[in-house]
């Protein structure tokens, strides 16, 4: 994903997490919005994070260790810790 455009596809073909394709463009409005035109670093920041949800999103191990995770919290939650 090299553009802003891409992004989008990537997002509107469900490749992020749930809803995340109505959150990218909420966001980026909102950004856009309130952004000084000499300083976009926000809607940088904001492409920055939504790439990295597609790319975890994607990586099969991210969804193991999540799933680890979660495995872990039911059993702690189980004992009574």
């Amino acid at each position: 994903m090299h553009t802003i455009g891409e992004l989008r596809a990537a997002l509107t073909m469900g490749y992020g997490f749930p809803g995340d394709a109505d959150d990218f463009e909420a966001e980026l409005a909102r950004e856009i919005n309130h952004a000084d035109p000499a300083d976009l670093s926000g809607v940088v920041r904001l492409v920055e994070e939504f790439r990295g949800r597609v790319i975890a999103r994607q990586d099969p191990a991210f969804s193991t260790s999540v799933a680890a995770a979660v495995a872990e919290i039911q059993a702690t939650r189980r004992t009574g810790r």
